[in-house]
């Protein structure tokens, strides 16, 4: 399988893990999975009303540039480059894209 098909894969299915395991939790908020496979961005999307108030925002955006999964945002506590690693990305094929550029050199991803 190619290098980006295989990320591709992983990443969608990760999400979707995620959206079931939320699903099941007592906030009634929707999470949709948008993919953009051609151009390879890919955000998981929380919206909804709670407690009479609307809630929407981008809680993951990953995008694949040149081979590497660029994490570009990420508003959870969830250690997601490592879940990335764990499911067969290598280190050296994810750039934490949230961190700035001067900083990139002291984590354990790649730089760009």
């Amino acid at each position: 399988m190619e290098k980006i098909t295989l990320y591709q894969q992983i990443i969608i299915d990760l999400f979707e893990e995620y959206i079931g395991d939320w699903a099941k939790s007592a906030y009634p908020l929707e999470y949709q999975l948008i993919a953009d496979e051609k151009r390879h961005h890919y955000q998981l999307v929380c919206l909804g009303w709670y407690k009479n108030r609307y809630t929407h925002f981008t809680v993951f955006h990953f995008d694949i540039i040149q081979e590497k999964v660029w994490i570009q945002e990420n508003r959870t506590d969830i250690l997601v480059a490592r879940e990335l690693v764990e499911k067969g990305i290598p280190k050296t094929d994810i750039v934490l894209g949230l961190q700035a550029p001067n900083v990139r050199q002291y984590t354990d991803y790649a730089v760009a």
